[in-house]
């Protein structure tokens, strides 16, 4: 039960609201319990009176049914108004909440978590979890209390008219216990099953949705409704095997619930033959019966209900309870300013303890506004050299510090703020050109949007669209070209104007006409920063102040462009075959 021990922080600062709503509810399912009492006092005191007149019972009959109109038709709905209300705000306010401290939680957790864990996974947490743990307030915190207090009041009014009959309607209670206990122990891990299976589901539909383009081009259409279908079929079953357990238990307790009227209805024949039992009584009676077992059923309902909610308590905690691999120290200072001095001294590198090294002491130090190139084979630690810079994994030993200070030191959201990243598939959000370049600076005026925009040769292609910076790029940016998205990219490092700049491979893959376009880009927004390039194509670094060859995770070589060349090494050999590779004719031109 620790979730709900955890829950409850979410709903401690509305408890007030709760408390009020169960107040007005108590009016609302207490106002129908006079029903029975009305037809008791018409069939005993108005009809059956021998010593009123015909003339006196129907005045009489009047002002009664004069008055329960008053309180059904003037009271009660306002009542019913704000008991929903306040029950319907209070639970969407609690998931706002929790929603709102999911999503901080999402942006601090590692790429390390996202690499291992589906997309859709996650959005099943806090989306289709979140929303059934709303069931709990509802219904573990109002109606449940509602529902007992009404079957409270009703069985005290049933003992007034007569304890032994009441005896005879509760007798079979017990037995509700017993069948709770036995079945809804299962019925929680099965509720949690079905909610993982149901988040495969999701994970693995979110992914080929995005991946449609490489079903079409590879026709595999069929190969993958059958893996769709595999998820699918596991979740069916895993449902079934939830919705037959939860038959079970239904066919239990509402046989339980049909026999405890028959029960009263013979005995209340027996008192009404041998005693003094009146028609009222036994009619107020089978009255009463519907409002205890009615909340009765809702109970037993609100139970499956409450365990379904728990399951995904469980599931939106365990999601919670994730650890953070990038933690910032209790004493680590903000980063107000840095000049961009960065050193890496003797660094050694795994994504996890169990894997091999990754990058094996590496030293270097950076000047401030120098450019560095890092290149060679693909797999070589080039990328996860530049990823440990802005801390989105930390250094195994060692340390990198820049203007002097171990970057563990500092708070990692300060530290990421001084850098800027144009990468080789950078991510567009499907809103406006504007928003998207104001990434960089979400408080930017629209003059340095678009001066950000031209200093990365972007406002000329922009101002071509017919809805201008007000185009919607669509998920991912996938309404502009790859050349046109790297531009917006890069305008909105230009609006961050950050002392340190990274380019992991931001001119790969383009046409000629968008790289000549992006070079030039990209220069103008290195100059004056120390600038950390990752690039295949070597003609495109020959400019760098130093280039820094990386082989299996360690510097095998550094220095400007022709002194590696004079060097014939490794660089040299490199360089040659790419060159070899760009003067090779162009077989399959037609």
């Amino acid at each position: 039960m620790d979730s709900i021990k955890r829950y409850l922080e979410f709903v401690k600062p509305y408890k007030w609201k709760i408390f009020l709503t169960v107040f007005i509810g108590v009016f609302k399912f207490g106002i129908p319990l006079l029903m029975p009492l009305i037809v008791k006092y018409v069939i005993d005191d108005i009809v059956g009176a021998e010593q009123l007149s015909n003339a006196e019972k129907i005045s009489e009959l009047l002002w009664l049914v004069g008055g329960a109109f008053l309180i059904f038709l003037v009271l009660r709905p306002p009542i019913e108004y704000y008991r929903q209300y306040l029950a319907q705000w209070t639970g969407n306010k609690i998931l706002f909440d929790i929603r709102g401290k999911l999503f901080d939680h999402i942006q601090k957790l590692s790429l390390n978590f996202y690499s291992r864990t589906k997309t859709g996974e996650i959005i099943s947490r806090v989306i289709h979890d979140v929303e059934q743990t709303k069931n709990f307030v509802m219904t573990g915190l109002m109606n449940i209390w509602l529902d007992m207090v009404t079957i409270i009041i009703a069985i005290a009014i049933m003992l007034s008219m007569n304890v032994w009959l009441t005896v005879v309607a509760v007798a079979l209670f017990p037995l509700y216990g017993f069948a709770v206990k036995i079945f809804y122990g299962r019925l929680r891990n099965l509720t949690k099953d079905r909610s993982q299976a149901l988040a495969q589901v999701q994970g693995h539909l979110h992914e080929r949705v995005q991946g449609i383009p490489v079903t079409r081009s590879f026709a595999l259409e069929d190969y993958e409704q059958g893996q769709f279908d595999r998820h699918n079929q596991n979740f069916l079953d895993r449902a079934i095997e939830h919705t037959s357990w939860n038959a079970k238990t239904f066919a239990v307790m509402n046989t339980i619930t049909d026999l405890a009227p028959l029960l009263v209805i013979a005995f209340a024949g027996y008192f009404a033959i041998t005693t003094d039992l009146t028609v009222g009584t036994i009619a107020a009676f089978v009255g009463y019966m519907d409002r205890v077992y009615s909340p009765l059923r809702r109970l037993i309902s609100s139970s499956t209900t409450l365990v379904q909610s728990i399951a995904s308590m469980d599931r939106v905690y365990e999601f919670i309870d994730e650890e953070y691999d990038i933690k910032d120290k209790k004493n680590a200072k903000h980063l107000d300013h840095i000049d961009g001095t960065v050193e890496f001294d003797h660094v050694s590198f795994k994504y996890e303890q169990e894997e091999e090294t990754v990058l094996n002491d590496i030293s270097l130090q950076v000047k401030q506004g120098e450019t560095i190139a890092l290149v060679g084979m693909s797999g070589g630690g080039k990328s996860t050299i530049i990823s440990l810079i802005p801390r989105f994994y930390d250094v195994t030993s060692g340390s990198i510090k820049i203007d002097g200070t171990d970057i563990r030191d500092v708070q990692a959201r300060s530290l990421r703020d001084k850098i800027g990243m144009v990468l080789q598939d950078n991510i567009l959000f499907s809103e406006s050109i504007a928003m998207n370049i104001r990434m960089g600076n979400p408080d930017a005026t629209d003059e340095e949007v678009i001066k950000a925009a031209k200093a990365a040769n972007a406002h000329e292609f922009v101002t071509g669209l017919i809805n201008g910076y007000d185009t919607l790029v669509g998920e991912r940016g996938v309404k502009l070209s790859g050349g046109q998205k790297q531009r917006i990219a890069i305008a909105r490092v230009f609006l961050k104007n950050p002392p340190i700049l990274i380019l992991d491979e931001a001119t790969s893959a383009l046409d000629l006409e968008s790289e000549s376009l992006i070079q030039e880009a990209l220069e103008k927004l290195a100059s004056d920063r120390t600038t950390f390039i990752v690039a295949h194509r070597l003609s495109t670094i020959t400019h760098a102040d130093r280039i820094i060859l990386i082989e299996n995770g360690e510097v095998k070589e550094q220095g400007k462009h022709h002194e590696l060349m004079k060097k014939q090494g490794s660089y040299y050999r490199l360089f040659q075959v790419q060159q070899l590779n760009d003067e090779k004719p162009e077989i399959f031109k037609l």
